[in-house]
């Protein structure tokens, strides 16, 4: 089980564009990694051919995507046509990692206990890791094989993320690009003041404390 902050595993694996080493691929970048119980399932269908669609959003901010699912790689490529075919405008040319014994399911620790393939083999969940550049994970969601996830949230995951990383700031419930965010408690106002040149509005609460300070958002790009 990878545990945040850590450097998450290497691994070699065969995919549906070629053989990869996992550290080699996403060097200097911004990655995630998804992982599917099994091509040729419905649900799996519909998420490979949503990040299909939703490749330039990623690419414009920096990350990598690999997804994996336990079956060869010549059953990735057939069933690529049928995720083409299924979600009009997805292009699936993002690999799709090969772990037909699960070698690679158990390392991040992946798999269902309650999910399994014909053979009782436990199938893998639907994991996705968010790495960053420095190959330490940032996030990690984990979904059960019923239920298919939603990637605007894990864009919406990525782009907080890279704002916090570069800034003193932390982004609300709901948050998106755009919104104003939270001043950390970590700086004092004399030190938001001269980080936020826009300032910052404190909120009146019944405590007295000063704690929630909100700042228009900087912006990365």
């Amino acid at each position: 089980m990878v545990l945040l902050a850590e450097i998450v595993p290497d691994f070699e694996a065969d995919t549906s564009l070629g053989h990869i080493g996992f550290h080699e691929y996403i060097e200097g970048s911004w990655a995630i990694l998804f992982s599917h119980p099994a091509d040729y399932t419905p649900v799996c269908t519909t998420e490979l051919g949503e990040v299909g669609k939703l490749q330039a959003a990623f690419a414009q901010r920096g990350v990598k995507l690999l997804a994996l699912s336990c079956n060869d790689v010549e059953s990735h490529k057939g069933w690529i046509k049928d995720i083409e075919a299924y979600t009009p405008d997805s292009i699936v040319n993002y690999p799709i990692i090969a772990d037909p014994h699960r070698d690679i399911a158990t390392l991040y620790g992946m798999l269902d206990p309650d999910e399994k393939d014909m053979a009782g083999i436990p199938l893998t969940a639907r994991a996705a890791f968010v790495i960053g550049p420095d190959k330490r994970l940032k996030l990690s969601i984990l979904y059960p094989a019923t239920t298919g996830r939603n990637f605007a949230e894990i864009l919406r995951v990525v782009d907080s993320l890279q704002l916090t990383a570069k800034h003193s700031v932390a982004t609300p419930v709901n948050w998106k690009q755009g919104d104003r965010v939270m001043v950390v408690p970590t700086l004092s106002d004399e030190q938001a003041h001269a980080k936020f040149p826009k300032g910052f509005e404190k909120a009146s609460l019944p405590s007295g404390k000063g704690y929630i300070r909100t700042t228009p958002q900087p912006y990365l790009r």
